[in-house]
């Protein structure tokens, strides 16, 4: 196996064009000022000391650039994963301190160990479970619970973790005459300054002259010793290395939002790294490498001070449009956040936490899809209902429970809808070789000695009744003209013991009414599995086609109508 497939950087770094730098000296720039201000604010959400945000802009972004199959992805804290991460260890330890820090720094290890092993094992994926609707409506949900979360900092109000986002409105409803003037004009203002300057332009650092314009306007205007709230000291120097071992207890409570988190995260970085590589066909995503990338990424964050991070959907729209080539540019956002840590965090003593919150809140804005959910009302009612199951667990019982019940109905549709597939009967286009579905398209020729039928999905134990069912209500229309059935296999991918079974009882019952069954166009895998289990035989080898027309002509003319206009055979023999 060759070097780069494993560490893809070397691939990249060997063949680096100098002309790149600049895109990605830039794009590193941005980014790393950008996770200045969004590394602190996303600890707050997850419940850490802002400095821990730092540590996580650190490592995991040098690790991803290194193992990664995205030249673009930004990873880091992010507010989706942070959240989970406060869902996780609140319960388990008080809301910053050193215990509550040594299970996060653990959590991030569990998910890393989870990623990679999927990674390892090949299982990418399971995340196709989590449907798109799903995380719609989990995102939005869990949007709404980190912006409320924030209003104590902009209000400036004590306010006990409650057990749901109801909990917490209510509290804010009924203190909000105590709320505190100078921090709701620091946090609104910070808010007003951020809209502001993203309507100016996209491109500029809004979040870092925020942060910036808030610790000199509380310095200058002594806001702090009127009871603004403030980071306070942050502690200089790189995160020491520490080994988070845990004890069984620990696993087991950490397991399940470990699960959760592995893989929420890497659909959320999948999603974005596929959606910017579709602009930049120069490289390709590998699903299983970027697991065992962002598994490594986090393994390796934890062991110096990291709680759980991932790819993020505007650093990484971001660093695209800034200009960035490959992982160079993360490697520079990374050293960027190291300067900050080795000489200028005492800059960051008077930033107001109510600064944090604004930047927390407009980014999270972001997550709400609106848009969506009204598409999906008008195009797809069930995917519709099933983003709204999932918002409204998520925001009414909690985080993790809206992941579980998004999860269970996201396998309770693939379930549904496999059972209930389209099947169409099928009509000849007058004057040529095609068949269509005669619900949809008119004039189409039909016979009432042939049933034409086409079966647009793998057969299997859990369709298999829905199958005969159908088969038998469209013999019955018929009525005992019927000679012949003819299924178009061309949409069966696989077929499974249970339906060899079904397909025998058919078989035996058209036996009976002397009715013969063809078949149309089957793809060679459910060929061989026929044959492996002797339904070929009893069939009739003679009796599979490449076409529905052929099998209409054999039925018509006999063995002889196998041959086409230039000889040869159209049936499907060799098997």
């Amino acid at each position: 196996m060759r070097l780069s497939n494993i560490v893809p950087a070397v691939g990249w770094l060997s063949r680096y064009d100098r002309s790149d730098l600049r895109g990605d000296l830039t794009a590193g720039i941005t980014i790393g000022v950008l996770l200045i201000a969004q590394g602190m604010a996303y600890a707050m959400i997850a419940g850490m000391p802002p400095i821990y945000g730092l540590y996580a802009s650190t490592v995991p972004l040098i690790v991803y650039a290194l193992l990664g199959t995205s030249r673009h992805l930004a990873v880091g804290p992010t507010a989706v994963v942070s959240l989970l991460t406060l869902a996780a260890i609140s319960p388990l330890a008080e809301v910053g301190s050193a215990e509550y820090i040594q299970l996060a720094l653990i959590l991030a290890l569990l998910v890393g160990l989870l990623q990679f092993g999927l990674g390892l094992f090949k299982l990418g994926f399971l995340v196709n479970f989590l449907s798109h609707p799903v995380i719609s409506g989990f995102t939005s949900a869990a949007a709404i619970i980190i912006g409320i979360s924030q209003l104590k900092h902009l209000l400036g109000l004590e306010i006990s973790r409650g057990h749901n986002v109801f909990e917490t409105l209510i509290h804010i409803i009924t203190n909000i005459s105590d709320s505190h003037t100078p921090t709701m004009i620091v946090g609104f203002g910070g808010i007003a300054v951020l809209l502001l300057l993203r309507w100016i332009h996209r491109m500029i650092p809004s979040q870092l002259v925020v942060v910036l314009g808030g610790v000199i306007f509380v310095w200058l205007l002594g806001l702090s010793d009127q009871g603004v709230a403030i980071v306070g000291t942050i502690p200089e120097g790189l995160p020491s290395f520490v080994w988070n071992g845990f004890s069984l207890e620990q696993l087991q409570s950490l397991l399940p939002a470990a699960m959760a988190i592995a893989l929420i995260g890497f659909m959320e970085s999948y999603a974005v790294a596929q959606a910017i590589q579709s602009k930049h066909k120069y490289y390709i995503i590998k699903p299983n490498q970027e697991l065992l990338a962002l598994g490594l990424a986090n393994i390796l964050g934890s062991m110096f001070q990291s709680f759980p991070t991932t790819g993020g959907f505007s650093r990484t729209a971001v660093n695209n449009q800034a200009g960035a080539k490959t992982g160079l540019a993360s490697m520079i956002s990374a050293l960027l956040v190291v300067l900050i840590l080795l000489f200028l965090t005492q800059v960051f003593y008077f930033l107001p936490l109510a600064v944090l919150a604004a930047i927390i809140v407009v980014a999270v804005i972001g997550l709400i899809d609106a848009k969506h959910t009204r598409h999906l009302w008008h195009a797809d009612r069930s995917d519709f209902w099933m983003l709204m199951v999932t918002f409204l667990t998520t925001l009414i019982l909690g985080i993790e429970e809206g992941i579980a019940v998004g999860v269970a109905i996201s396998l309770v549709m693939v379930i549904y809808r496999s059972t209930k597939p389209h099947i169409a009967e099928l009509g000849k286009v007058l004057g040529t070789r095609t068949y269509r579905n005669i619900s949809r398209f008119e004039h189409l020729e039909t016979r009432d000695d042939l049933l034409l039928f086409r079966f647009d999905a793998q057969l299997y134990f859990a369709n298999t009744n829905v199958f005969k069912n159908v088969l038998e209500r469209m013999m019955t229309k018929k009525g005992a003209s019927l000679k012949a059935v003819i299924l178009d296999a061309q949409s069966i991918n696989h077929v499974d013991s249970s339906a060899m079974h079904v397909l025998e009882d058919i078989l035996e019952e058209l036996e009976k009414q002397s009715v013969q069954m063809l078949f149309a166009d089957v793809k060679g895998p459910v060929r061989d599995a026929m044959a492996k289990y002797g339904l070929t035989d009893q069939i009739g080898r003679d009796r599979f086609f490449m076409d529905v027309q052929s099998a209409v002509d054999f039925f018509d003319h006999g063995a002889s109508s196998t041959l086409d206009p230039e000889g040869t055979y159209t049936s499907q023999t060799n098997i």
